[in-house]
């Protein structure tokens, strides 16, 4: 492991300023993907032209999943890069080539407008945003950690993923405006496209913030960085870690898209509630979910990651379908603002607490690398995939409940990683290869 000297490492000046300075590119990040995902069926109709409704839908939801599969290539290329050069350049990186995929996608013409070329170029403005976010969350979260006081790395970590929900409450509240000041079929025909400009807008204010990003100390007091070959060859001995990491992630990953991605379409189309109600919904989803990924981080803090993990992911086995069959009896708002809720709370304090345990258990000297691969094959494989498999489910099986069998398979696989990654009351073990 790279031996570190803190003697004459400078500190952070501000911890709450390099806080909003880090999370900075969540908020882009998760903006733009909530919106893929609210308006998925306009998207559809613009892009992806089908007489058969569902269809186009899989295909829109297909192309976001698509793209999160770049996330893993992501994680190994840029994490390695930022694992050797640093964390604040390496930050600056992933936010320019993922401003790229959203202004790419903003403005792009309709099918009816360049034909099959539409749907191309949306897919590699997808791509783009994959790529970048396989380490943005990663980088976000290993800089926090890095930054936290004694004792509350849990707490820290944890505003990396409270961050996104500002962005899904900025989102919705854009939306939400946009469905009382707009016609339906304005919004349909090109409204959906001005909170996309709107993320466009921000970003050079994004890229001021990032640019006056710190270094970490912990980064700054090593004596040795290890190369690319490095990076890559301990990720490799530490393939273990990363696939028990990627488990632990899977319920953080699918319990967020379906919570922010894939509820407003849930409410739309599956449920038959209005677009006021599915986002209102959402607002407060947000809200919640911001509320209690602080609170995760804090308890875990306090009573150990393990005892949070497996609570948290054995309600939700337990209680998934039930909720979800309960709702889909007799769709109401107060029911689906119940059940989605309840989901929040699941969220956000395993969310909480995920991302610390997933900080302290990859080898610290490729911490970005690592992490970042773990929490892109969860997000990639199972996370993002979620919009596409509840659609999926629900028109093959015909039963409008049947999401929460997804869920529960993700609470499955954080069960398993919490009691193999803690086994014996001892985290397991990392090996390093850099070389002394």
């Amino acid at each position: 492991m790279s031996q570190t000297d803190n003697s004459e490492t400078p500190q952070i000046k501000s911890r709450i300023g390099a806080i909003l300075r880090a999370t900075s590119g969540n908020f882009l990040e998760q903006f733009d993907f909530f919106l893929f995902g609210f308006y998925a069926s306009y998207i559809a109709k613009a892009f992806f032209p089908s007489e058969n409704e569902t269809a186009a839908l899989l295909n829109t939801f297909g192309v976001f999943w698509l793209g999160a599969l770049m996330r893993p290539v992501g994680a190994i290329v840029l994490g390695a890069y930022i694992d050797r050069i640093g964390r604040r350049k390496g930050l600056i990186v992933t936010l320019a080539i993922m401003a790229l995929g959203t202004v790419t996608i903003a403005f792009c013409p309709t099918y009816a407008t360049i034909g099959v070329a539409a749907p191309a170029i949306v897919l590699v403005g997808r791509l783009l945003q994959g790529f970048s976010a396989g380490v943005e969350l990663g980088g976000v979260s290993v800089y926090l950690a890095e930054i936290s006081t004694p004792g509350n790395r849990g707490f820290y970590t944890s505003f990396q993923s409270a961050s996104q929900q500002v962005a899904i409450f900025v989102a919705a509240i854009i939306g939400f405006a946009l469905s009382e000041a707009m016609p339906a079929a304005t919004v349909a025909a090109w409204g959906w496209r001005i909170p996309f400009f709107i993320g466009c807008l921000i970003i050079p204010f994004i890229f001021f913030l990032r640019r006056t990003l710190e270094e970490t100390p912990a980064f700054l007091a090593m004596k040795k960085h290890p190369s690319t070959s490095e990076v890559f060859s301990s990720a490799a001995v530490n393939w273990k870690i990363i696939v028990l990491g990627m488990m632990m992630a899977v319920l953080t990953t699918t319990t967020f898209y379906f919570v922010t991605v894939y509820t407003p379409t849930f409410g739309k189309t599956v449920l038959k509630l209005s677009t006021q109600e599915a986002l209102i919904v959402t607002l407060l989803v947000a809200v919640m979910n911001f509320i209690w990924n602080p609170v995760g981080g804090a308890v875990s803090d306090r009573i150990g990651r393990k005892p949070v993990l497996l609570t948290i992911a054995c309600l939700a086995l337990v209680t998934a379908y039930p909720a979800l069959n309960w709702l889909v009896a007799a769709p109401t708002f107060g029911k689906m603002l119940a059940v989605e809720m309840m989901f929040s709370f699941y969220f956000g304090v395993y969310s909480g607490t995920m991302l610390g345990a997933l900080v302290e258990v990859v080898p610290a000297h490729v911490r970005t690398t690592c992490f970042s691969l773990a929490f892109a094959l969860a997000a990639g494989l199972f996370g993002t995939f979620t919009p596409f498999a509840a659609t999926w489910l629900i028109d093959h099986t015909g039963d409008k409940a049947s999401p929460g069998y997804w869920l529960m398979c993700a609470a499955a696989l954080g069960i398993v990683a919490a009691l193999v990654i803690y086994r014996g009351g001892k985290t397991i073990a990392t090996r390093d290869v850099v070389p002394a």
